[in-house]
């Protein structure tokens, strides 16, 4: 079996970034960490981040570029991270896949328990250089 692929959604309002804590149904239940989901057969990454953000948290997103590529520590999954402008509106969370959604620095994200190390080494060392996105 190999990989499958899924999108990570890097959504910014200003300089903070929208993670979520997993839901009781969810992989990993009880992790903070940027939305996420898997791309489905025929779908593409950028119609996969619009679908799973639309699903979990009920906002409308717009693609803007692909900005980092990461495995998940299992290996099952190969991660396709995703800049994208957000629409106003707020968050509604899908109950059972989210807990609790966050707008949060970088700051506030590294002190979030549990997270995923890969996703801490996105937050330390690839989003400070993403265009837009303000210095700690």
């Amino acid at each position: 079996m190999g990989q499958r692929d899924a999108i990570v959604a890097v959504l910014r309002r200003g300089d903070r970034v929208l993670v979520i804590e997993r839901g009781p149904e969810a992989r990993r239940s009880g992790y903070w960490a940027p939305l996420s989901g898997k791309v489905e057969p025929g779908e593409s990454q950028e119609e996969a981040l619009v679908r799973e953000v639309g699903e979990e948290v009920g906002l409308t997103v717009s693609p803007l570029a692909k900005v980092w590529e990461s495995e998940t520590d299992d290996r099952r999954f190969r991660l396709h991270w995703w800049t994208a402008d957000v629409e106003e509106g707020e968050v509604v969370m899908q109950p059972g896949e989210v807990s609790d959604a966050r707008w949060v620095t970088v700051a506030e994200f590294l002190a979030l328990e549990p997270t995923f190390a890969e996703d801490r080494e996105f937050f330390e060392r690839v989003l400070p250089g993403i265009p837009g996105i303000p210095e700690v």
